[in-house]
Protein backbone atom coordinates (compact mmCIF):
# COMPACT_ATOMS: atom_id res chain seq x y z
CA UNK A 1 0.00 0.00 0.00
CA UNK A 2 1.16 3.52 -0.82
CA UNK A 3 0.90 6.12 1.92
CA UNK A 4 1.31 9.50 0.28
CA UNK A 5 0.90 11.32 3.59
CA UNK A 6 4.02 9.70 5.05
CA UNK A 7 7.76 9.77 4.34
CA UNK A 8 9.09 10.58 1.78
CA UNK A 9 6.03 12.21 0.12
CA UNK A 10 4.37 14.15 2.97
CA UNK A 11 1.42 15.13 0.75
CA UNK A 12 -1.62 16.98 2.00
CA UNK A 13 -5.16 16.09 1.00
CA UNK A 14 -5.27 18.47 -1.98
CA UNK A 15 -2.16 17.00 -3.59
CA UNK A 16 -3.32 13.43 -2.94
CA UNK A 17 -6.60 14.36 -4.62
CA UNK A 18 -4.60 15.68 -7.60
CA UNK A 19 -2.71 12.36 -7.84
CA UNK A 20 -5.88 10.25 -7.82
CA UNK A 21 -7.86 12.52 -10.14
CA UNK A 22 -4.98 12.67 -12.60
CA UNK A 23 -4.72 8.88 -12.69
CA UNK A 24 -8.47 8.60 -13.33
CA UNK A 25 -8.28 10.98 -16.28
CA UNK A 26 -5.28 9.32 -17.93
CA UNK A 27 -5.61 7.11 -20.99
CA UNK A 28 -3.93 3.70 -20.90
CA UNK A 29 -1.12 4.99 -23.14
CA UNK A 30 -0.54 7.90 -20.77
CA UNK A 31 -0.35 5.52 -17.82
CA UNK A 32 2.12 3.23 -19.58
CA UNK A 33 4.24 6.20 -20.63
CA UNK A 34 4.66 7.39 -17.04
CA UNK A 35 6.56 4.18 -16.26
CA UNK A 36 9.42 5.11 -18.62
CA UNK A 37 12.51 7.24 -18.07
CA UNK A 38 13.82 8.18 -21.50
CA UNK A 39 17.51 8.58 -22.28
CA UNK A 40 17.39 11.41 -24.79
CA UNK A 41 18.96 10.81 -28.20
CA UNK A 42 19.13 14.53 -29.02
CA UNK A 43 18.20 17.91 -27.56
CA UNK A 44 16.48 18.99 -30.80
CA UNK A 45 13.11 20.59 -29.99
CA UNK A 46 10.98 18.62 -32.44
CA UNK A 47 12.38 15.33 -31.13
CA UNK A 48 11.64 16.29 -27.54
CA UNK A 49 8.08 17.37 -28.34
CA UNK A 50 7.51 14.19 -30.35
CA UNK A 51 8.65 11.99 -27.44
CA UNK A 52 6.23 13.75 -25.12
CA UNK A 53 3.35 13.49 -27.58
CA UNK A 54 3.83 9.86 -28.60
CA UNK A 55 5.10 8.20 -25.42
CA UNK A 56 3.90 10.40 -22.51
CA UNK A 57 7.15 9.69 -20.62
CA UNK A 58 7.31 10.09 -16.87
CA UNK A 59 10.98 10.98 -16.66
CA UNK A 60 14.15 11.69 -18.59
CA UNK A 61 17.89 11.51 -18.39
CA UNK A 62 20.13 12.96 -21.05
CA UNK A 63 23.53 12.66 -22.69
CA UNK A 64 26.39 14.90 -21.53
CA UNK A 65 26.30 18.54 -22.59
CA UNK A 66 27.13 22.02 -21.35
CA UNK A 67 24.89 23.49 -18.69
CA UNK A 68 23.18 26.02 -20.93
CA UNK A 69 22.39 23.27 -23.46
CA UNK A 70 20.83 21.01 -20.84
CA UNK A 71 18.92 23.95 -19.41
CA UNK A 72 17.34 24.71 -22.79
CA UNK A 73 16.44 21.05 -23.24
CA UNK A 74 14.75 20.95 -19.84
CA UNK A 75 12.84 24.14 -20.55
CA UNK A 76 11.38 22.53 -23.68
CA UNK A 77 10.49 19.35 -21.80
CA UNK A 78 8.75 20.98 -18.87
CA UNK A 79 6.77 23.60 -20.77
CA UNK A 80 5.48 21.01 -23.27
CA UNK A 81 4.74 18.05 -20.99
CA UNK A 82 1.14 17.54 -19.88
CA UNK A 83 2.51 16.20 -16.61
CA UNK A 84 5.99 17.62 -15.86
CA UNK A 85 8.91 15.21 -15.78
CA UNK A 86 11.32 13.87 -13.26
CA UNK A 87 14.62 14.86 -14.92
CA UNK A 88 17.63 12.97 -13.64
CA UNK A 89 21.37 13.56 -13.59
CA UNK A 90 24.16 11.19 -12.60
CA UNK A 91 25.76 13.38 -9.95
CA UNK A 92 27.92 10.79 -8.23
CA UNK A 93 31.02 12.95 -7.83
CA UNK A 94 29.93 16.51 -8.47
CA UNK A 95 28.02 18.84 -10.74
CA UNK A 96 29.97 17.50 -13.70
CA UNK A 97 27.54 14.58 -13.55
CA UNK A 98 24.81 17.06 -14.43
CA UNK A 99 26.68 18.99 -17.13
CA UNK A 100 30.13 19.06 -18.65
CA UNK A 101 31.01 22.44 -17.14
CA UNK A 102 29.84 21.43 -13.68
CA UNK A 103 32.18 21.19 -10.70
CA UNK A 104 34.03 17.90 -10.25
CA UNK A 105 34.33 17.51 -6.47
CA UNK A 106 35.39 13.87 -6.21
CA UNK A 107 34.01 10.37 -6.51
CA UNK A 108 32.77 8.75 -3.29
CA UNK A 109 36.02 6.91 -2.48
CA UNK A 110 37.88 10.20 -2.67
CA UNK A 111 35.31 11.75 -0.35
CA UNK A 112 35.65 8.82 2.04
CA UNK A 113 39.43 9.32 2.12
CA UNK A 114 38.97 12.82 3.56
CA UNK A 115 37.46 11.18 6.63
CA UNK A 116 35.43 14.38 6.91
CA UNK A 117 31.64 14.22 6.89
CA UNK A 118 31.49 17.88 5.90
CA UNK A 119 33.07 16.94 2.56
CA UNK A 120 30.22 14.49 1.93
CA UNK A 121 27.72 17.21 2.82
CA UNK A 122 29.44 19.66 0.46
CA UNK A 123 29.45 17.08 -2.31
CA UNK A 124 25.68 16.76 -1.96
CA UNK A 125 25.34 20.52 -1.83
CA UNK A 126 27.29 21.05 -5.06
CA UNK A 127 25.42 18.25 -6.82
CA UNK A 128 22.00 19.52 -5.79
CA UNK A 129 22.67 23.18 -6.52
CA UNK A 130 24.25 22.63 -9.94
CA UNK A 131 21.71 20.02 -11.07
CA UNK A 132 18.82 22.27 -10.04
CA UNK A 133 20.45 25.22 -11.81
CA UNK A 134 20.05 23.47 -15.18
CA UNK A 135 16.50 22.26 -14.54
CA UNK A 136 17.11 18.79 -13.09
CA UNK A 137 15.17 17.58 -10.07
CA UNK A 138 16.37 13.99 -9.54
CA UNK A 139 19.89 12.86 -8.61
CA UNK A 140 20.96 9.28 -9.28
CA UNK A 141 23.12 9.42 -6.16
CA UNK A 142 24.47 8.91 -3.58
CA UNK A 143 26.08 5.54 -4.20
CA UNK A 144 25.80 3.46 -1.03
CA UNK A 145 27.50 0.30 -2.22
CA UNK A 146 30.20 -1.20 0.01
CA UNK A 147 33.71 -2.31 -1.01
CA UNK A 148 33.83 -6.02 -0.28
CA UNK A 149 35.94 -7.18 -3.22
CA UNK A 150 38.90 -5.20 -4.57
CA UNK A 151 38.53 -6.96 -7.94
CA UNK A 152 35.08 -5.44 -8.53
CA UNK A 153 35.58 -3.17 -11.57
CA UNK A 154 32.52 -0.99 -11.11
CA UNK A 155 32.62 0.30 -7.52
CA UNK A 156 36.35 0.89 -6.94
CA UNK A 157 36.09 4.68 -6.86
CA UNK A 158 32.30 4.76 -6.56
CA UNK A 159 31.58 4.00 -2.92
CA UNK A 160 32.60 5.75 0.25
CA UNK A 161 34.19 2.88 2.15
CA UNK A 162 34.45 -0.82 2.88
CA UNK A 163 32.79 -0.14 6.23
CA UNK A 164 28.99 -0.08 6.38
CA UNK A 165 28.83 2.45 9.20
CA UNK A 166 31.03 4.91 7.31
CA UNK A 167 29.07 4.41 4.07
CA UNK A 168 25.87 5.20 5.96
CA UNK A 169 27.32 8.30 7.66
CA UNK A 170 28.67 9.71 4.40
CA UNK A 171 25.56 8.77 2.44
CA UNK A 172 23.34 10.57 4.93
CA UNK A 173 25.51 13.68 4.76
CA UNK A 174 25.34 13.72 0.96
CA UNK A 175 21.55 13.43 1.22
CA UNK A 176 21.41 16.24 3.78
CA UNK A 177 23.59 18.43 1.58
CA UNK A 178 21.15 17.97 -1.30
CA UNK A 179 17.98 18.44 0.74
CA UNK A 180 19.16 21.56 2.58
CA UNK A 181 20.43 23.36 -0.52
CA UNK A 182 18.11 22.34 -3.37
CA UNK A 183 14.69 20.94 -4.17
CA UNK A 184 16.14 17.84 -5.86
CA UNK A 185 15.38 14.31 -4.72
CA UNK A 186 17.94 11.50 -4.47
CA UNK A 187 18.04 7.89 -5.64
CA UNK A 188 20.40 5.71 -3.60
CA UNK A 189 21.96 2.84 -5.54
CA UNK A 190 22.44 -0.04 -6.32
CA UNK A 191 20.01 -2.12 -4.23
CA UNK A 192 20.58 -4.81 -2.93
CA UNK A 193 24.23 -3.73 -2.96
CA UNK A 194 27.19 -3.90 -5.31
CA UNK A 195 30.81 -4.52 -4.34
CA UNK A 196 30.71 -8.20 -3.39
CA UNK A 197 31.01 -9.89 -6.77
CA UNK A 198 34.01 -9.19 -8.99
CA UNK A 199 31.74 -8.87 -12.02
CA UNK A 200 29.95 -5.81 -13.34
CA UNK A 201 26.19 -6.15 -13.89
CA UNK A 202 26.55 -3.92 -16.97
CA UNK A 203 28.43 -6.80 -18.59
CA UNK A 204 27.50 -10.01 -16.77
CA UNK A 205 25.48 -11.58 -14.02
CA UNK A 206 26.35 -10.16 -10.61
CA UNK A 207 25.75 -11.80 -7.25
CA UNK A 208 25.77 -10.45 -3.72
CA UNK A 209 26.41 -13.75 -1.97
CA UNK A 210 26.28 -12.55 1.63
CA UNK A 211 24.24 -14.53 4.12
CA UNK A 212 21.03 -13.03 5.47
CA UNK A 213 22.79 -12.06 8.70
CA UNK A 214 25.80 -10.59 6.88
CA UNK A 215 23.57 -8.61 4.54
CA UNK A 216 21.49 -7.26 7.42
CA UNK A 217 24.63 -6.08 9.21
CA UNK A 218 26.08 -4.41 6.11
CA UNK A 219 23.89 -3.36 3.20
CA UNK A 220 20.72 -3.74 5.24
CA UNK A 221 22.03 -1.34 7.86
CA UNK A 222 22.90 1.19 5.17
CA UNK A 223 19.57 0.98 3.32
CA UNK A 224 17.52 1.11 6.52
CA UNK A 225 19.52 4.12 7.70
CA UNK A 226 19.08 5.98 4.41
CA UNK A 227 15.36 5.22 4.33
CA UNK A 228 14.97 6.48 7.90
CA UNK A 229 16.88 9.63 6.87
CA UNK A 230 14.20 10.33 4.25
CA UNK A 231 15.73 9.30 0.94
CA UNK A 232 13.06 9.62 -1.74
CA UNK A 233 13.93 6.90 -4.25
CA UNK A 234 15.97 3.73 -4.65
CA UNK A 235 17.65 2.54 -7.83
CA UNK A 236 17.63 -1.23 -8.13
CA UNK A 237 20.66 -3.01 -9.55
CA UNK A 238 20.55 -6.14 -11.66
CA UNK A 239 22.21 -7.99 -8.80
CA UNK A 240 21.11 -11.29 -7.31
CA UNK A 241 20.89 -11.85 -3.55
CA UNK A 242 20.31 -15.61 -3.50
CA UNK A 243 20.44 -16.37 0.22
CA UNK A 244 17.91 -13.66 1.03
CA UNK A 245 15.69 -14.60 -1.91
CA UNK A 246 15.55 -18.22 -0.71
CA UNK A 247 14.93 -17.18 2.88
CA UNK A 248 11.94 -15.12 1.74
CA UNK A 249 10.74 -17.81 -0.67
CA UNK A 250 12.13 -21.27 0.21
CA UNK A 251 10.38 -22.80 -2.80
CA UNK A 252 12.68 -20.97 -5.24
CA UNK A 253 15.09 -23.11 -7.23
CA UNK A 254 18.49 -21.75 -8.19
CA UNK A 255 17.26 -21.26 -11.74
CA UNK A 256 14.34 -19.16 -10.51
CA UNK A 257 16.46 -16.69 -8.55
CA UNK A 258 16.33 -13.33 -10.28
CA UNK A 259 18.30 -10.08 -10.01
CA UNK A 260 16.66 -7.59 -7.69
CA UNK A 261 15.13 -5.69 -10.61
CA UNK A 262 13.05 -8.80 -11.42
CA UNK A 263 12.59 -10.14 -7.90
CA UNK A 264 9.34 -9.55 -6.04
CA UNK A 265 10.94 -11.23 -3.02
CA UNK A 266 13.60 -8.54 -2.81
CA UNK A 267 11.51 -5.54 -3.87
CA UNK A 268 8.23 -6.25 -2.12
CA UNK A 269 9.41 -8.58 0.63
CA UNK A 270 12.72 -6.99 1.60
CA UNK A 271 12.76 -3.37 0.42
CA UNK A 272 9.07 -2.54 0.93
CA UNK A 273 8.05 -4.75 3.84
CA UNK A 274 11.20 -5.45 5.89
CA UNK A 275 12.98 -2.13 5.34
CA UNK A 276 9.78 -0.09 5.20
CA UNK A 277 10.54 1.89 2.05
CA UNK A 278 7.49 3.84 0.91
CA UNK A 279 9.13 5.90 -1.84
CA UNK A 280 9.81 5.53 -5.56
CA UNK A 281 11.70 2.52 -6.96
CA UNK A 282 13.45 2.85 -10.32
CA UNK A 283 15.30 0.12 -12.17
CA UNK A 284 18.89 0.49 -13.28
CA UNK A 285 19.50 0.75 -17.03
CA UNK A 286 17.68 -1.88 -19.06
CA UNK A 287 20.58 -2.53 -21.46
CA UNK A 288 22.72 -4.10 -18.73
CA UNK A 289 23.45 -7.79 -19.22
CA UNK A 290 22.61 -8.63 -15.61
CA UNK A 291 19.01 -7.92 -16.68
CA UNK A 292 18.85 -8.63 -20.41
CA UNK A 293 20.27 -12.15 -20.09
CA UNK A 294 17.43 -13.36 -17.88
CA UNK A 295 14.47 -13.41 -20.26
CA UNK A 296 13.15 -12.07 -23.55
CA UNK A 297 12.87 -8.29 -23.59
CA UNK A 298 9.16 -8.55 -24.39
CA UNK A 299 8.67 -10.38 -21.06
CA UNK A 300 11.35 -8.52 -19.13
CA UNK A 301 9.90 -5.01 -19.41
CA UNK A 302 6.53 -5.69 -17.78
CA UNK A 303 8.13 -8.17 -15.36
CA UNK A 304 10.34 -5.40 -13.93
CA UNK A 305 7.22 -3.36 -13.08
CA UNK A 306 5.32 -6.43 -11.86
CA UNK A 307 8.19 -7.30 -9.52
CA UNK A 308 7.93 -3.91 -7.80
CA UNK A 309 9.85 -1.26 -9.74
CA UNK A 310 7.77 1.87 -10.34
CA UNK A 311 9.83 3.27 -13.23
CA UNK A 312 11.85 1.67 -16.01
CA UNK A 313 15.23 2.96 -17.16
CA UNK A 314 15.52 3.25 -20.37
CA UNK A 315 13.91 2.59 -23.77
CA UNK A 316 15.72 0.49 -26.36
CA UNK A 317 13.54 0.84 -29.47
CA UNK A 318 10.82 3.20 -28.29
CA UNK A 319 7.89 1.82 -30.28
CA UNK A 320 8.85 -1.74 -29.47
CA UNK A 321 9.42 -1.20 -25.75
CA UNK A 322 6.25 0.84 -25.33
CA UNK A 323 4.36 -2.00 -27.00
CA UNK A 324 6.01 -4.62 -24.79
CA UNK A 325 5.05 -2.73 -21.64
CA UNK A 326 1.48 -2.12 -22.79
CA UNK A 327 1.05 -5.75 -23.85
CA UNK A 328 2.35 -6.83 -20.45
CA UNK A 329 -0.50 -4.92 -18.82
CA UNK A 330 -3.11 -6.21 -21.27
CA UNK A 331 -1.85 -9.79 -20.82
CA UNK A 332 -1.98 -9.54 -17.03
CA UNK A 333 1.76 -9.55 -16.23
CA UNK A 334 1.24 -6.09 -14.73
CA UNK A 335 -1.93 -6.14 -12.66
CA UNK A 336 -4.29 -3.18 -12.43
CA UNK A 337 -3.36 -2.84 -8.76
CA UNK A 338 0.39 -2.84 -9.48
CA UNK A 339 0.04 -0.24 -12.26
CA UNK A 340 -2.07 2.00 -10.05
CA UNK A 341 0.42 1.71 -7.19
CA UNK A 342 3.34 2.63 -9.47
CA UNK A 343 1.44 5.65 -10.80
CA UNK A 344 0.59 6.76 -7.26
CA UNK A 345 4.27 6.84 -6.38
CA UNK A 346 5.37 8.50 -9.64
CA UNK A 347 2.73 11.22 -9.46
CA UNK A 348 3.08 11.44 -5.69
CA UNK A 349 6.76 12.26 -6.08
CA UNK A 350 5.94 14.83 -8.74
CA UNK A 351 3.34 16.39 -6.48
CA UNK A 352 5.88 16.53 -3.66
CA UNK A 353 8.16 18.48 -6.03
CA UNK A 354 5.33 20.73 -7.23
CA UNK A 355 5.37 19.19 -10.72
CA UNK A 356 1.64 19.23 -11.36
CA UNK A 357 1.30 21.39 -14.46
CA UNK A 358 3.58 22.61 -17.26
CA UNK A 359 5.96 25.37 -16.19
CA UNK A 360 8.93 27.43 -17.31
CA UNK A 361 12.23 26.28 -15.84
CA UNK A 362 14.03 29.08 -14.00
CA UNK A 363 17.43 29.64 -15.62
CA UNK A 364 18.61 32.39 -13.30
CA UNK A 365 20.71 30.00 -11.20
CA UNK A 366 22.90 28.84 -14.09
CA UNK A 367 25.63 31.08 -12.72
CA UNK A 368 26.08 28.62 -9.84
CA UNK A 369 27.41 25.93 -12.20
CA UNK A 370 31.18 25.70 -11.78
CA UNK A 371 31.24 28.74 -9.51
CA UNK A 372 34.23 29.81 -7.40
CA UNK A 373 32.77 28.56 -4.10
CA UNK A 374 32.22 25.11 -5.55
CA UNK A 375 35.74 24.99 -6.96
CA UNK A 376 37.03 25.81 -3.49
CA UNK A 377 35.14 22.80 -2.16
CA UNK A 378 36.83 20.65 -4.80
CA UNK A 379 40.21 22.06 -3.77
CA UNK A 380 39.56 21.27 -0.10
CA UNK A 381 38.57 17.69 -0.94
CA UNK A 382 41.76 17.24 -2.98
CA UNK A 383 43.90 18.50 -0.11
CA UNK A 384 42.22 16.27 2.46
CA UNK A 385 41.87 13.08 0.43
CA UNK A 386 45.30 12.18 -0.99
CA UNK A 387 46.49 9.17 0.97
CA UNK A 388 49.99 7.93 1.70
CA UNK A 389 49.08 4.25 1.87
CA UNK A 390 52.55 2.69 2.06
CA UNK A 391 55.74 4.41 3.22
CA UNK A 392 58.59 1.95 3.72
CA UNK A 393 61.52 3.93 2.35
CA UNK A 394 63.03 7.25 3.35
CA UNK A 395 62.15 9.18 0.21
CA UNK A 396 59.46 11.72 1.15
CA UNK A 397 59.41 14.64 0.86
CA UNK A 398 61.42 14.88 -2.33
CA UNK A 399 63.71 17.81 -3.17
CA UNK A 400 65.98 18.71 -6.11
CA UNK A 401 69.14 18.42 -4.00
CA UNK A 402 68.58 14.70 -3.47
CA UNK A 403 66.37 13.67 -6.39
CA UNK A 404 67.19 16.09 -9.19
CA UNK A 405 66.62 13.67 -12.11
CA UNK A 406 63.13 12.17 -12.13
CA UNK A 407 61.64 9.69 -14.58
CA UNK A 408 57.84 9.59 -14.76
CA UNK A 409 56.52 6.27 -16.05
CA UNK A 410 52.84 6.44 -17.07
CA UNK A 411 51.11 3.09 -16.52
CA UNK A 412 47.78 2.45 -18.19
CA UNK A 413 44.92 0.10 -17.52
CA UNK A 414 43.24 -2.47 -19.70
CA UNK A 415 41.40 -0.62 -22.43
CA UNK A 416 38.59 -1.46 -24.82
CA UNK A 417 36.23 0.63 -26.89
CA UNK A 418 33.13 1.41 -24.85
CA UNK A 419 30.64 4.18 -24.28
CA UNK A 420 32.77 5.52 -21.45
CA UNK A 421 36.04 5.61 -23.41
CA UNK A 422 34.32 7.24 -26.38
CA UNK A 423 32.70 9.94 -24.23
CA UNK A 424 35.84 10.66 -22.22
CA UNK A 425 37.29 14.01 -23.16
CA UNK A 426 40.97 13.88 -24.02
CA UNK A 427 42.87 16.37 -21.86
CA UNK A 428 45.04 19.03 -23.48
CA UNK A 429 47.85 17.70 -21.31
CA UNK A 430 48.21 14.22 -19.88
CA UNK A 431 48.53 13.78 -16.11
CA UNK A 432 52.20 12.88 -16.60
CA UNK A 433 52.79 16.14 -18.49
CA UNK A 434 51.07 18.12 -15.74
CA UNK A 435 53.14 16.47 -13.00
CA UNK A 436 56.29 17.04 -15.06
CA UNK A 437 55.61 20.76 -15.46
CA UNK A 438 54.83 21.25 -11.78
CA UNK A 439 57.95 19.40 -10.65
CA UNK A 440 60.10 21.35 -13.10
CA UNK A 441 58.76 24.57 -11.60
CA UNK A 442 60.16 23.30 -8.30
CA UNK A 443 63.61 22.77 -9.80
CA UNK A 444 63.56 19.10 -10.84
CA UNK A 445 64.71 17.73 -14.19
CA UNK A 446 61.91 15.46 -15.37
CA UNK A 447 61.61 13.00 -18.24
CA UNK A 448 58.47 11.09 -19.28
CA UNK A 449 59.17 7.48 -20.16
CA UNK A 450 58.22 6.11 -23.56
CA UNK A 451 58.35 2.33 -23.97
CA UNK A 452 60.13 0.82 -26.97
CA UNK A 453 56.78 -0.48 -28.20
CA UNK A 454 55.26 3.00 -28.13
CA UNK A 455 58.27 4.40 -30.01
CA UNK A 456 58.21 1.68 -32.66
CA UNK A 457 54.44 2.04 -33.14
CA UNK A 458 54.97 5.62 -34.31
CA UNK A 459 57.42 4.64 -37.06
CA UNK A 460 56.51 4.23 -40.76
CA UNK A 461 55.73 0.60 -41.70
CA UNK A 462 58.99 0.17 -43.63
CA UNK A 463 61.06 1.02 -40.54
CA UNK A 464 59.15 -1.02 -37.95
CA UNK A 465 60.64 -4.41 -38.91
CA UNK A 466 64.21 -3.19 -38.57
CA UNK A 467 63.54 -1.53 -35.24
CA UNK A 468 61.81 -4.62 -33.85
CA UNK A 469 64.84 -6.74 -34.78
CA UNK A 470 67.14 -4.26 -33.10
CA UNK A 471 64.89 -4.27 -30.05
CA UNK A 472 65.07 -8.04 -29.61
CA UNK A 473 68.80 -8.09 -30.22
CA UNK A 474 69.58 -5.29 -27.79
CA UNK A 475 70.94 -5.93 -24.32
CA UNK A 476 70.50 -3.01 -21.96
CA UNK A 477 72.66 -2.98 -18.87
CA UNK A 478 71.10 -2.27 -15.52
CA UNK A 479 73.75 0.35 -14.83
CA UNK A 480 73.01 2.28 -18.03
CA UNK A 481 69.36 2.55 -17.04
CA UNK A 482 69.56 3.38 -13.35
CA UNK A 483 72.52 5.75 -13.65
CA UNK A 484 70.39 8.30 -15.53
CA UNK A 485 67.85 8.90 -12.76
CA UNK A 486 67.65 9.67 -9.06
CA UNK A 487 63.97 8.77 -8.65
CA UNK A 488 61.18 7.08 -10.61
CA UNK A 489 57.50 7.96 -10.29
CA UNK A 490 55.20 5.26 -11.64
CA UNK A 491 52.04 7.21 -12.39
CA UNK A 492 49.02 4.99 -12.92
CA UNK A 493 45.62 6.08 -14.16
CA UNK A 494 43.69 2.83 -14.13
CA UNK A 495 39.94 3.19 -14.39
CA UNK A 496 37.88 0.61 -16.25
CA UNK A 497 34.26 1.59 -15.77
CA UNK A 498 32.53 -0.41 -18.49
CA UNK A 499 35.12 -3.19 -18.69
CA UNK A 500 35.58 -6.55 -17.04
CA UNK A 501 38.71 -5.85 -15.01
CA UNK A 502 40.55 -2.96 -13.43
CA UNK A 503 44.24 -3.80 -13.66
CA UNK A 504 47.48 -2.31 -14.97
CA UNK A 505 48.36 -3.44 -18.49
CA UNK A 506 52.15 -3.67 -18.71
CA UNK A 507 53.76 -3.72 -22.16
CA UNK A 508 56.40 -6.28 -21.06
CA UNK A 509 59.04 -4.33 -22.95
CA UNK A 510 62.35 -6.17 -22.57
CA UNK A 511 64.87 -4.14 -20.64
CA UNK A 512 62.53 -1.19 -20.52
CA UNK A 513 61.48 0.87 -17.57
CA UNK A 514 57.74 0.46 -17.51
CA UNK A 515 57.45 -2.25 -14.87
CA UNK A 516 59.32 -1.07 -11.75
CA UNK A 517 61.63 -4.10 -11.55
CA UNK A 518 64.36 -1.74 -10.37
CA UNK A 519 62.96 -0.93 -6.91
CA UNK A 520 66.18 -2.16 -5.28
CA UNK A 521 68.34 -0.03 -7.59
CA UNK A 522 66.34 3.20 -7.61
CA UNK A 523 63.80 4.76 -5.23
CA UNK A 524 60.34 4.36 -6.74
CA UNK A 525 57.09 6.11 -5.83
CA UNK A 526 53.94 4.48 -7.23
CA UNK A 527 50.94 6.80 -7.48
CA UNK A 528 47.39 5.94 -8.51
CA UNK A 529 45.19 8.67 -9.95
CA UNK A 530 42.11 6.46 -10.14
CA UNK A 531 41.61 2.91 -8.85
CA UNK A 532 42.74 2.63 -5.22
CA UNK A 533 43.73 -1.01 -5.75
CA UNK A 534 46.79 -0.68 -7.99
CA UNK A 535 49.11 -1.97 -5.27
CA UNK A 536 48.02 -5.51 -6.13
CA UNK A 537 49.92 -5.16 -9.43
CA UNK A 538 52.99 -3.47 -7.95
CA UNK A 539 53.43 -5.10 -4.53
CA UNK A 540 57.18 -4.40 -4.75
CA UNK A 541 56.48 -0.67 -4.34
CA UNK A 542 57.88 0.71 -1.11
CA UNK A 543 56.04 4.03 -1.41
CA UNK A 544 52.45 4.03 -2.65
CA UNK A 545 49.99 6.93 -2.85
CA UNK A 546 46.30 7.08 -3.77
CA UNK A 547 45.21 10.41 -5.25
CA UNK A 548 41.77 9.17 -6.50
CA UNK A 549 41.58 11.70 -9.35
CA UNK A 550 43.48 13.09 -12.35
CA UNK A 551 41.79 16.49 -12.12
CA UNK A 552 44.01 19.57 -11.93
CA UNK A 553 43.30 20.35 -8.28
CA UNK A 554 44.25 16.80 -7.26
CA UNK A 555 47.48 16.82 -9.26
CA UNK A 556 48.49 20.16 -7.76
CA UNK A 557 47.73 18.89 -4.26
CA UNK A 558 49.66 15.70 -5.02
CA UNK A 559 52.82 17.56 -6.11
CA UNK A 560 52.59 19.82 -3.07
CA UNK A 561 52.55 16.77 -0.82
CA UNK A 562 55.36 15.04 -2.70
CA UNK A 563 57.58 18.08 -2.22
CA UNK A 564 56.60 18.67 1.42
CA UNK A 565 54.71 21.92 0.91
CA UNK A 566 51.66 20.30 2.52
CA UNK A 567 51.16 17.12 4.52
CA UNK A 568 49.35 13.94 3.55
CA UNK A 569 45.95 13.97 5.24
CA UNK A 570 43.97 11.17 3.60
CA UNK A 571 42.80 8.11 5.49
CA UNK A 572 42.50 4.87 3.50
CA UNK A 573 38.71 4.33 3.19
CA UNK A 574 39.14 0.84 1.75
CA UNK A 575 41.75 -1.90 1.97
CA UNK A 576 44.25 -0.57 -0.55
CA UNK A 577 46.48 -3.55 0.26
CA UNK A 578 43.74 -5.70 -1.32
CA UNK A 579 43.93 -8.31 1.43
CA UNK A 580 47.14 -9.63 -0.14
CA UNK A 581 49.94 -10.22 2.34
CA UNK A 582 52.89 -9.34 0.09
CA UNK A 583 51.54 -5.87 -0.76
CA UNK A 584 52.51 -4.85 2.79
CA UNK A 585 56.13 -6.05 2.56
Amino acid sequence: MVNLKEKPFYLGDSKIKWVENTIKKMTLDEKIGQLFVNLGATREENYLKDILRKYHIGGARYNPALGNEVLEQNKILQRNSKIPLLIASNTEGGGDGACLDGTSVGMPTKIGATDDLNCAYNLGKVCGVEAEAIGCNWLFAPIVDIHKNWRNPIVSTRCFSNDADKVLQFGKEYLRGVMENSSCICAIKHFPGDGVDERDHHLSNSVNNLSVEEWNNNFGKVYKGMIDAGVQSVMVGHIMLPKYSKMLNPALTDEEIMPASLSSELLKGLLRNSLGFNGLIVSDASHMVGLTSRMKRSEMLPSVIAAGCDMFLFFNDMDEDFGYMKDGYLNGIISEERLHEALQRILGMKAALGLMEPFEVDGSKLIRVGCYDHKQIAHEVAEKSITLVKNKQDVLPINPEKYKRILIVPAKGLTAASLFTVLKREPKKTPAQKVKEMLEQDGFDVEIYESPFERIAKLPPEEKGKEINLYFAAKTSIESFVSKYDLVITLTNVASYGQTAERISWSMSKGGGEIPWYVNDLPVIVISLASPFVLADVPQAKTYINAYSDKDESIRALVNKLTGKTQFMGVDPVDSFCGIWDTKL
